[in-house]
């Protein structure tokens, strides 16, 4: 499959929170999509190194043997979300932050509804840990895999092991 005369490749990870959708090309990878069924694995499975990549860290992510992702990324988004999403490229393993916290860091302090909407907009959940971003209040609000997500993908990072 092309997108824009590019190669675009296909691939699935079964994680413990369900079956993942990797898109990527050559550039990087695209998206990671969580899928509601298996039933929705329609398409077949296509490789390329950086997808292979992709599949390995996550299997270690999610094993606690990787704390930081090193696979390739193409990102798309505009100016702003991709500032948001540079910041939470930053917030450490097993840590979290507010979103005023993110608009801080962006230099805007006024802009936390929009924070919330560029995590919402994050493609490649994950590997840009938008799940790293919390309620001022510390509460678990807003994921588009959903909260129960969110919650296991916090907990596996604050495990000891």
């Amino acid at each position: 499959m092309f997108k824009g005369g590019v190669k675009m490749y296909t691939a699935y990870y079964e994680s413990p929170i369900g079956t993942i959708k990797i898109i990527g090309s050559d550039l990087g990878i695209e998206a990671l999509e969580f899928l509601e069924s298996k039933q929705e694995k329609n398409e077949k499975t296509n490789l390329n190194e950086n997808m292979i990549l992709c599949l390995k860290e996550l299997d270690e992510y999610f094993t606690k043997h990787r704390k930081m992702f090193t696979v390739k990324l193409s990102i798309n988004g505009t100016d702003f979300q991709r500032r948001v999403w540079d910041e939470l490229l930053k917030i450490p393993y097993g840590e979290v932050k507010s979103y005023k916290d993110v608009a801080n860091e962006i230099g805007n302090p006024k802009a936390v509804r929009a924070v919330g909407g560029a995590n919402n907009k994050n493609k490649i959940p994950i590997i840009i840990p938008c799940h790293r971003v919390i309620g001022i209040n510390g509460k678990l609000v807003g994921y588009a895999g959903g909260i129960d997500k969110k919650k296991y993908l916090l907990e596996l990072e604050n495990r000891k092991g």
